[in-house]
C-alpha cells in the first residue's frame, strides 16, 4: 500500500498506529526517510522539475514500481512537502490498515492532483531524460537512430470503494409478565360453649397466656439474566476481475526513402 500524507507528524501517528494494530516496523517505510535528498521548487514554478531533482524523489519512488504517472505524481506532493508512506501487508489487513492510513491525512490523490492542475501543475510529461533513449553514434562515422516505442504497463493501488458499518447500541423497552401468588389471611372467631372446666381444666385454662398467628403472601422478585438471542455475522469475500485499460502509446516510426536511381549504362549502382 502507498499513501501520501501532508506531514511527517501525520506519517509518525500512522506508523505507531500500524505497530499497534499488529504490522511490524520492517514491514512499513517512510519516503524520503532521514538523510534522503531534498528538493527546492524554484520561484515562481508551478510544477516539480524530475530533470532537476534526478536522483531525489523520483529515484526514492523507483523500488516501489509505480506506473510513471503515479510517481510522478507522489513526487509533486513530496516537493510540497509531503511524505509518502509505503506498507506490506496481508490482504486480511488490508481494510484495517487502510483505515489507519485515513485517520491520519491519507491525501485523496485524484481529488489533489485536480487541484494542482488548477494551480497550473501540468500533471505528467513523458519524453523527458528519465524516459527518452538518445541518438547516438555507432563505430566508424555511421548514424544511430533509435526506435522508440512506448510500453503500457498497468499498476494496482488500493482505495476504498465503501464501507459497511454495524453499531450495536443498548435500548430499553416495556416488557411485562404474569406470575401466580399465594397469600395467607388470620381470621379471629369466637364462638359461644358455656362448658363447665374440669379441675384439671381449670389449672391448664385460668392463666395468662399469648398466641401469634402470622399472614404470608408471596411477592414477585425480578431478575434479568442476558441472554444472547441471535448474532449479526459480517463477512468479507474476496474475488477478482479482470478489467480492460485502454490508452494510446507512442512510437517511433521510420520511413527510409531511396533517391538512387538505375543507370542505363553497364552495371548498377546501388
Amino acid at each position: 500500500m502507498t499513501a501520501l500524507v501532508d506531514t511527517r507528524a501525520e506519517a509518525a501517528r500512522a506508523v505507531e498506529q500500524l505497530v499497534e494494530a499488529g504490522i511490524t516496523r520492517a514491514e512499513i517505510q517512510i519516503i524520503p526517510g532521514e538523510g534522503a535528498a531534498s528538493y527546492t521548487r524554484p520561484t515562481g514554478q508551478s510544477s516539480y522539475d524530475r530533470e532537476r531533482d534526478q536522483g531525489g524523489f523520483w529515484a526514492s519512488l523507483k523500488h516501489l514500481f509505480l506506473p510513471s504517472q503515479d510517481r510522478y505524481a507522489y513526487a509533486e506532493g513530496m516537493s510540497r512537502g509531503g511524505v509518502v508512506l509505503s506498507v506490506r501487508v496481508d490482504p486480511d489487513e488490508l481494510e484495517r490498515a487502510s483505515a489507519i492510513l485515513e485517520r491520519n491525512g491519507s491525501v485523496d490523490m485524484e481529488q489533489r492532483e485536480a487541484a494542482w492542475r488548477r494551480e497550473g501543475w501540468a500533471g505528467y510529461q513523458a519524453g523527458g531524460s528519465a524516459d527518452a533513449t538518445p541518438a547516438t553514434t555507432g563505430a566508424r562515422g555511421e548514424q544511430v537512430i533509435p526506435v522508440v516505442e512506448e510500453q503500457l504497463r498497468v499498476g494496482k493501488r488500493q482505495v476504498i470503494k465503501g464501507r459497511v458499518r454495524v453499531r450495536a447500541y443498548v435500548v430499553e423497552v416495556p416488557v411485562t409478565a404474569e406470575v401466580q401468588l399465594r397469600e395467607e389471611h388470620v381470621r379471629v372467631e369466637r364462638h359461644p360453649v358455656g362448658r363447665t372446666l374440669t379441675p384439671e381444666e381449670e389449672a391448664r385454662l385460668l392463666r395468662e397466656r399469648t398466641i401469634e398467628a402470622e399472614e404470608r403472601v408471596e411477592v414477585p422478585v425480578v431478575e434479568k439474566v442476558p441472554v444472547v438471542k441471535e448474532e449479526i455475522v459480517i463477512h468479507r469475500e474476496a474475488g477478482e476481475r479482470v478489467e480492460v485499460v485502454q490508452d494510446t502509446v507512442r512510437r517511433t516510426e521510420v520511413e527510409v526513402e531511396d533517391e538512387r536511381g538505375t543507370s542505363s549504362g553497364a552495371g548498377s549502382a546501388r
